[in-house]
């Protein structure tokens, strides 16, 4: 059974504090939080400076109980020696507990930045929407050194990660209980992600992230009684005279995801059998032979041959993920979608959503691909630095990739076919398109590093060649 990160919005993780109030003393769970907040921050000096007594930290305040996490972890750090001075935002608001308890460590109040080694954002917290105000922004205009933020960056939208205006960019931030949309969706704002337990009971995540190490376990690989066959044969269409690398990348993947067997329909079959002989390739669909996935679009065109090419797969009775022209084609006939029994699965970038959808994403991408996935019936896979991916009646999967470094052409075609090797072998589709996206961005990082601690850029052949070391990492960290 798959692991999962659950990420909790902003209602659910009110709702699980407030059952945690009827169990815990009054103040408790603050002080969890403040403890844990102190805690990074002595982390983060001592990792940054050498030592922790006679550095400087300035909290940024404002109203509420996240301002009050901010002033009780200062008022913690201050009797570790740190010397803490506190900008109040809302100083007739302040947490009145947390100020006293600031004063009477010796932390101080100003106006001013002063000269701190660090940085805690405590401004505001998941009741916050929309930008910093004007003061705020000034002064996190000014900073100049690291920040560290309590729960998460502030004004960045704690459920959608959307940015409308100034906002801190952290890079740490401290979740207090829970994982919240915003630390997957605006990743590069929250920096390294630190969760501190206060002891939340928590429901049934709606938005996940499958964890590393259970894709890794379970990730197919034959067994004692496989064969080519009973691994899964992967379709693949894709390709044409003018571009014949598409087909090369998106067959590759496949042949690089699992053991199976793949075949391939389309007019590149000389580049693709120059790359890859162990593919049985074949003019027509009609003399493919049987395939347990298709995969089509990668560069197929969208001329009147590549549709009714695009209709016949669809008219098949086993799992189709449908990409690029492919997409293109649907945009113009989603009729062509009207019977089908077995699952499809679309994998848009956010151009061809709005293509597809007729409208833009938009700031909520979790709302957008669940209302896309339900009205088409169909399992989505919206590709970004946090891809998301969800089907009629499931949850929502997202993948951080932790980088951009497959934002490169011929990426998503290679994405593509490692879906549908994962389909052909019998996997469900959420989880065939959330995990082929968690190795996709391993890959990517792993070519773009290529063993270096400094990235460079990288492109689809490098990422390509990395998508078995990709799926050793993650087998490796499950232990088998």
């Amino acid at each position: 059974m798959s692991v999962l990160r659950g990420y909790y919005t902003a209602d659910e993780v009110r709702a699980a504090e407030a059952e945690l109030f009827t169990r815990v003393p009054e103040g408790m769970p603050m002080q969890r939080a403040a403890h844990g907040l102190a805690t990074v921050v002595a982390s983060e000096l001592r990792a940054r400076t050498g030592g922790i007594a006679g550095r400087a930290v300035t909290l940024l305040v404002g109203s509420g109980d996240n301002g009050g996490d901010a002033l009780w972890a200062g008022a913690k750090l201050r009797r570790r020696g740190v010397d803490v001075r506190a900008v109040l935002l809302a100083p007739g608001r302040a947490h009145a507990k947390g100020l006293a308890a600031l004063r009477a460590s010796g932390g101080r109040v100003g106006e001013d930045l002063g000269a701190p080694e660090l940085v805690v954002d405590g401004i505001v917290g998941i009741s916050g929407h929309g930008p910093l105000r004007p003061r705020a922004a000034e002064l996190v205009a000014d900073v100049d050194v690291p920040i560290i933020a309590a729960d998460l960056p502030s004004g960045v939208d704690p459920d959608t990660g959307a940015v409308e205006g100034p906002a801190v960019r952290a890079d740490v931030t401290v979740a207090f209980g829970a994982y919240k949309p915003v630390h997957a969706l605006a990743a590069p704002w929250c920096g390294r992600i630190e969760l501190v337990p206060i002891g939340l009971r928590l429901p049934d995540p709606e938005l996940a992230a499958l964890e590393p190490m259970s894709i890794g376990a379970e990730w197919p690989v034959p067994g004692p009684a496989d064969d080519k066959y009973t691994q899964g044969v992967t379709g693949i269409v894709a390709g044409s005279a003018r571009y014949p690398g598409a087909a090369v990348l998106c067959t590759g993947a496949a042949v690089a995801a699992t053991s199976g067997m793949v075949r391939y329909v389309g007019t590149a079959a000389g580049d693709v059998l120059a790359r890859f002989p162990e593919v049985v390739a074949v003019q027509d669909i009609s003399k493919a032979g049987r395939v347990q996935c298709w995969v089509i679009g990668p560069g197929a065109g969208v001329d009147d041959e590549a549709r009714d090419r695009l209709a016949e797969v669809l008219a098949s009775d086993v799992p189709v993920v449908v990409d690029a022209d492919g997409l293109t084609l649907l945009a113009r006939e989603p009729a062509l979608l009207h019977h089908r029994t077995a699952p499809t699965v679309l994998t848009p970038h956010a151009g061809e959503f709005a293509r597809l959808a007729g409208r833009e994403v938009g700031a909520d991408r979790v709302a957008a691909v669940r209302e896309f996935a339900e009205a088409w019936q169909v399992a989505l896979l919206l590709k970004g630095r946090a891809t998301l991916i969800t089907a009629p009646g499931r949850r929502v999967l997202v993948n951080e990739a932790g980088g951009s470094w497959a934002a490169t052409a011929g990426a998503g075609d290679v994405l593509s076919g490692v879906i549908g090797a994962l389909l052909a072998a019998g996997r469900d589709p959420l989880w065939a398109a959330a995990a082929a996206a968690r190795v996709h961005s391993l890959a990517a990082n792993l070519a773009a590093h290529e063993d270096h601690h400094a990235a460079a850029p990288t492109s689809a052949t490098p990422l390509l060649e990395h998508i078995r070391p990709a799926v050793r990492v993650l087998r490796t960290l499950s232990g088998v």
